[in-house]
Order: structure tokens, then sequence, then C-alpha cells
């Protein structure tokens, strides 16, 4: 099936417009509404499909996928082809609903929405979700693979706060998962068309961005090797070491679940002289909105690469700066719009106690911090000497954990960070072979293998 002629891919694409409801709609590439629906972050996730589709309900959904297919939400990843095909895009965009239950001390959202969509609509209840950090992080995207947020440390990752999926198998029936369904519930595989979520109440927050220039490098590495260690559950930052037009920018994400934080947790973040400071008292919504100071251009191209450090020690961080500059002046010699930064995400150590087994992590006993490397450019020519690169720099920074001591030899990395070369065994662990048989008996006729994502 993988081997349709664009022809076929366009007799497909209107025996789908004949079949699916009023609820749903087809769009040839002419369309306002492909352009959009097949964009992702990076130009180089996109691919020109034969259509876009935009389902409005579950039964149509079932409609969609017996052709290549892809589904994107948010569109944040940077894998090629994961969420992106040159059969049939579908795009979730008009699941976007979100009901608060207010008894249940639950929320409805649909997969076609943003993070900061969702925390919009909730402050008018005063209440929020455990969700995305920055604007543009799609829903299903991010559940799916785990799902860091800012109250993680206080109620566990995104999927540890899930009640209930509603999904479309992969042989087309529908059904609604939670904790009774074992097995799917462990390793989820198919469509969600809506996740059921804890609500937490939610008032003010205090924070916002922070920006050091290389002036101020040492102190910025000093600061945020400092807050590794702080264990207020309420308290968390997002840093990334930057290499930009040979400058190194260091930008931090502060967070604090109060409208005061308590003296002392983020008097570096206060004092530092920096670029960019942007603290205060405000909503939660307002916070995530500030987290995104530029806009990444249509064009560029992209990847994310996930490495696994158990600390974020001063020397680790040195280390990571260091990959940030070697790869950034050796990258620019080829293509000067070269940008690459390392991600630091500090959690406290009951990150993990919030949640029951679930395919990712696969080991709650130990926390891996889920950073990563980003790397953009503009050259298509040079597609795989970036992906050569990048992963070289994150099996740089694993092997430098490994020599300053942290028990890393098998460390577990974040699949939402994870580059399209990531073995199953690193994001999964000794889960894989439970999934592998789950896969055979819940999708046996491979219809989950006409779409993109890692393999089982």
């Amino acid at each position: 099936m993988r081997d349709l002629s664009p022809g076929d891919f366009q007799a497909v694409c209107n025996q789908i417009a004949s079949a699916v409801s009023n609820a749903s709609q087809v769009f040839p590439p002419s369309a306002p509404q492909y352009t959009s629906d097949n964009q992702h972050e990076f130009f180089s996730a996109t691919q020109a499909s034969a259509c876009s589709v935009e389902p409005g309900s579950a039964e149509d959904v079932s409609v969609i996928t017996r052709t290549p297919f892809a589904v994107k939400g948010g569109g944040h990843t940077g894998n090629p082809g994961f969420s992106s095909t040159p059969g049939v895009q579908i795009a979730m965009t008009r699941f976007n609903a979100v009901n608060v239950n207010t008894d249940a001390g639950t929320v409805e959202v649909g997969p076609g929405l943003t993070w900061d969509n969702v925390y919009e609509q909730l402050s008018a209840f005063n209440l929020t979700v455990a969700g995305g950090r920055i604007p543009g992080v799609g829903v299903g995207g991010l559940l799916l693979g785990g799902g860091y947020s800012y109250i993680a440390n206080q109620y566990g990752l995104g999927i540890d706060n899930v009640v209930a999926y509603d999904l479309v198998l992969p042989n087309g029936t529908f059904t609604t998962v939670t904790a009774d369904n074992d097995d799917l519930w462990f390793g989820l595989r198919g469509i969600v068309t809506k996740f059921t979520l804890k609500s937490f109440p939610q008032g003010e927050v205090w924070g916002g961005i922070v920006t050091w220039g290389t002036d101020q490098l040492e102190a910025s590495k000093n600061a945020i090797a400092k807050f590794a260690n702080v264990t207020d559950p309420k308290a968390a930052i997002l840093s990334t070491f930057a290499y930009i037009s040979g400058d190194v920018l260091t930008t931090t994400s502060v967070f604090y679940d109060g409208p005061v934080p308590p003296p002392g947790i983020f008097d570096d973040f206060i004092n530092i002289p920096a670029i960019q400071r942007d603290l205060s008292t405000r909503s939660f919504p307002d916070l995530v909105k500030s987290q995104v100071s530029t806009t990444i251009p249509s064009d560029v191209r992209g990847l994310y690469c996930a490495f696994g450090p158990t600390e974020y020690s001063t020397s680790f961080i040195n280390d990571s700066v260091n990959e940030v500059i070697f790869w950034g002046r050796n990258l620019t010699q080829l293509d000067p719009k070269v940008q690459i930064l390392a991600g630091i995400e500090p959690f406290t150590s009951g990150l993990l106690s919030h949640g029951t087994p679930s395919a990712y992590p696969p080991d709650r006993s130990q926390i891996y911090f889920p950073s990563g490397i980003a790397l953009t450019w503009s050259n298509s020519s040079l597609d795989q000497i970036m992906a050569q690169s990048i992963r070289q720099a994150a099996d740089d920074l694993q092997a430098a954990a490994l020599r300053e001591g942290q028990n890393v030899t098998n460390a577990v990395v974040y699949p939402n960070y994870s580059l399209f070369d990531t073995p199953l065994e690193a994001m999964y662990g000794d889960n894989v072979d439970r999934l592998r048989s789950l896969k055979q008996v819940i999708d046996p006729g491979n219809v989950m293998n006409l779409s993109g994502g890692f393999r089982f």
C-alpha cells in the first residue's frame, strides 16, 4: 500500500470525501486549509500530502486509516514522516473541545488543541491540567509521549493525570480506555479523539523569561546548577544554552506555582545582569505565552535528539555548553544559519512517584531528566550531516554523564525529544517485549504501520 502512485492517492482522497460525514472535510493542495493541516514547526518535517482531511467524528477517522496516512495535532515533532506523509494527512483540528466537569474534577480535551489554547479556556474556571510548557505544543503528542509540565513535581507526568482516552483502534472500532483496560492503558496504540484529564485549582503564578548573554555565561551556568538542587515542588525552570551567530545565549523559563516565590530560590535569576528579563506575578496562561520570544521562520529545517542524565552538576552543565559551542562553530561553517542548543530541565526526586506503571518511563525508581539537543539550519542538502551531528552531540553528552559517575549505562531518554533513529529500548527499556506483543494483538493487520512514528 505504500507504493501507491500520486494518481492512486488522488483516487483515495476522492473515495474518502464521498465516504465521510458532513462533520468532516477533505482539502486539495489548492485549499488554504491544506497548508495549515500539513504545516509543522520545522519545514523539514513537512511533506506534501495528496490531500488533507479534517475529521469531525471518531467514525470518520476509521474511514481514513486504510491508506498511508499521518496524524497531526500541534505538528511539533522534528522527525520527518512521524506526523506527515505523501499519502493522506489527517489533521485533528476539529477535535477542539474543552469540557470541564467540576464535580468529577476532570477536563475533557480534544487532540486538535495546543496547550496554550487549553490553559486559556481553563483560566475562566481557575483550573489547570498537566500539559505543555510553551505555546504551540499539541495536546496529543505531548501526552502520548509522557508529558513534562511546570506542575509535574506536584502531580506527575501528563500520562499520570489521564483518566480516560477515547480511542479509534487500528481495526476501526471505538473504545474508551481506562485503567481497567490494563494492556491498552499501559501501551496505547491507536488514534485518540479525546483525553479526559485530572484538573487542579490554579491561581496566579510567578515567573517568565530570563535571557543572559555570553558575558554572563559562567554566572548563568552556576545559577542553573544551583537551582538543580532546589527541592520545592512548586518551583521549576527550563533552561537552554544556545549557540547563535558566534554567541552563547542562556535562556531560562522560570516558574513558581504561587503569586510570590519564597526568598532565595530565584535570586540569581533576578539579580544577574540580563539581556531580557520578564519575571512577574501573572496568570498561568500569560506565563506560558511568555515562554517563546521569537517565531521560527517557516522555511527552517530542524531536529531534536534526546539524552538522559541523572543530575545536572556544574561539570555536566559545562560539558553541555562546550558541546553546543563545538558543534555551533563547526556547523556554521557549512551553513551560517545554524543554531544549536542544549536543554537543561531539572525536576525533584518525587517526579515519578505520582503514577502507575506505563510504557514510558519503564523504571519509576530512577529519574533520567528529559534533556535534549535542538538543531536548526536552512540548507536541505545538509539534512543527513545535521542528523549525524545532532546524534553525535547527544551521544557525547551521554558519555560525559557516564564519565563523571552518573548511572546512565541504561539511561532512558524522553520519546518526545528522541531522534528518528533512537532504539526502542532507549525509550521503553524492558517494556519493549510487552509492547511488541500488545501490538500483535491490537494491530495484527499493521494498520498503524501505514503511519509514521517509532516501529514496534
